[in-house]
């Protein structure tokens, strides 16, 4: 038997970034995961298990870090597509699909994941409002920091 706040820990996301430099450019800085605590603020750590495996540590506005192992599942860059599994305090999968747009680059970030943070989960119907929102800020930073690095600034 599921408990009853499985469904309230489930998520799916999905952000559409329109980015000013080719899917190729966007694709090297995206790839190299022990990169992204340089410009994306959230998140704090990454750490290389092997080399398709990392721990990755993320903090957004709320006060608790969500740690999660990271394996790679696809790295086509030729379809522009890199996915991971994860396991620890998310349970699921994340991937970036991008491809030409305008002058840039479209890039697509899909996440399904289970919370397992013992709190989260504790919290989740009442706090899935603050949740969705603290995940939206750290998807805002994270345009906001990988569109500096592409402009080289």
């Amino acid at each position: 038997m599921k408990p009853r706040t499985a469904g309230w820990s489930h998520y799916r996301f999905r952000s559409v970034w329109h980015l000013p430099a080719p899917p190729a450019a966007v694709y090297a800085v995206l790839e190299r995961a022990e990169g992204y605590p340089r410009w994306w603020p959230q998140i704090r750590e990454v750490t290389a298990v092997d080399e398709r495996t990392g721990i990755a540590r993320f903090r957004s506005v709320l006060p608790y870090d969500l740690v999660v192992t990271a394996r790679e599942r696809r790295r086509d860059e030729a379809a522009g597509v890199l996915e991971v599994a994860m396991s620890g305090d998310l349970d699921g999968w994340a991937r970036w699909t991008l491809s030409a747009y305008a002058d840039g680059t479209r890039a697509v970030y899909e996440q399904e994941v289970e919370v397992r943070k013992p709190l989260m989960r504790r919290l989740a119907l009442p706090g899935r409002p603050v949740f969705l929102a603290n995940h939206a800020l750290m998807m805002r930073a994270g345009r906001r920091g990988l569109t500096a690095v592409l402009n080289g600034v």
